[in-house]
């Protein structure tokens, strides 16, 4: 059995999962998370199997020591030796257009994506930290880097260039990237087994972040998030799309800085902004307890999702079926009936018992539903150690 370690690095965590890969089956056999690295009270946690979590305080200064402690508790039951790693794979969310798929770790590569770090500046940056103390310390293991970007390069110009002066594209590389393209794949994937045929497919992915890609015969050709994530739906505290001249208004009109209104736009809006409650679960309970301000956004969100999903009708010219997945795609029975119900236009009839379920992959359509409605739990983790796996 070979073994294969996936990391997301973030500014100041690393989660981690370590596969077993035995031809086509792919094993958990250990995740965990490093979290407040640089900062006070840090710590490593770890799973096994089916053991329970070890959690260890410790002092994280930096990615290079979080990643030692990993090891560390990985080397106490999960691997018996460094030599045991076949790979390593690191989840990067900024490609731009320079990667279009996934590839082995490098000394240009590592440049290239701090180089990318403007377009990701809360993403690259931690990546890049963390391929740095990877490669020090086990410079011997092959390591492969898995763009989020990657799945939506194969949109046409005409669903990623801006209507802006030509130069901000071809000199500023400013276009729809998208993101969570990893989480799309996969469940664009499982979708297309589960109909029988590729088609033509809309994913939902839909928790604190949110995107909704339109997927045909396989490829993306179209996404909800932009340039950055900051564009699409409404989300947890990011606003979506908006009227592009309303932060020059607030910056004219309030006087506030463009870091002020960055982090308005980012920390402060969506359904924070709106309600006062960043989680969708805070939300729900507000809403069923009357909250008018929490209906409201509720409301205000799933029109949002509406948009995307018609306007994604119209550029596939149809659609077969569509997925729901991510914290509240697979949790929320409340956000999929609502946007059923909306949608019953199209032939979906809800199946209330199968909608009930949380966090498992099931056909919430009832049989014979025009268009075929899907919750799929996503696996990141597991499209970043297949792709280690075969590039290795």
């Amino acid at each position: 059995m070979k073994k294969i370690l996936v990391l997301n690095s973030g500014s100041s965590s690393l989660k981690y999962q370590l596969f077993g890969v035995d031809g086509d089956k792919y094993e958990v056999i250990a995740k965990g998370l490093a979290d407040r690295i640089g900062i006070d009270n840090s710590f490593v946690t770890i799973k096994i199997g089916d053991n329970d979590k070890i959690t260890k305080n410790v002092d994280l200064p930096s990615h290079q020591e979080a990643i030692r402690e990993v090891f560390a508790l990985l080397l106490n039951g999960a691997l018996n030796s460094m030599s045991e790693l076949a790979g390593v794979g690191h989840r990067i969310v900024q490609g731009g257009s320079i990667f279009k798929e996934s590839t082995f770790v490098t000394d240009k590569v590592i440049d290239q994506i701090d180089e990318l770090s403007a377009l990701a500046p809360l993403h690259n940056p931690a990546a890049v930290l963390g391929l740095k103390a990877m490669k020090a310390l086990i410079p011997d293991v092959k390591q492969v880097v898995v763009f989020d970007t990657a799945f939506h390069q194969s949109m046409k110009p005409e669903a990623y260039l801006y209507p802006l002066p030509l130069e901000q594209y071809t000199k500023y590389q400013i276009r729809r990237y998208g993101a969570h393209g990893t989480s799309h794949y996969y469940v664009s994937k499982e979708v297309a087994k589960l109909i029988g045929k590729e088609g033509k497919i809309i994913v939902c992915h839909i928790g604190n972040g949110a995107s909704i890609s339109a997927v045909e015969n396989g490829k993306c050709v179209d996404t909800s998030m932009g340039f950055t994530p900051l564009a699409g739906v409404m989300m947890g505290t990011r606003c979506g799309d908006i009227d592009p001249y309303i932060p020059l208004h607030i910056m004219k009109t309030q006087g506030k800085s463009v870091e002020e209104v960055n982090r308005l736009l980012n920390k402060e809006s969506g359904m924070l902004g709106l309600c006062g409650y960043s989680d969708n679960r805070d939300v729900e309970a507000a809403c069923l307890a009357g909250h008018e301000d929490a209906i409201t956004a509720t409301n205000v969100y799933i029109h949002t999702i509406l948009r995307f999903i018609g306007s994604y009708i119209a550029v596939l010219g149809g659609v077969d079926a569509i997925a729901f997945t991510a914290g509240i795609g697979e949790n929320s029975s409340l956000v999929r009936k609502m946007l059923c119900e909306r949608l019953a236009y199209l032939g979906i009839e809800l199946d209330e018992e199968a909608n009930s379920k949380r966090g498992e992959k099931i056909e919430i359509s009832k049989k014979g539903s025009k268009v075929r409605v899907f919750v799929v739990p996503t696996n990141e983790e597991l499209v970043i150690a297949q792709d280690t796996m075969r590039l290795i």
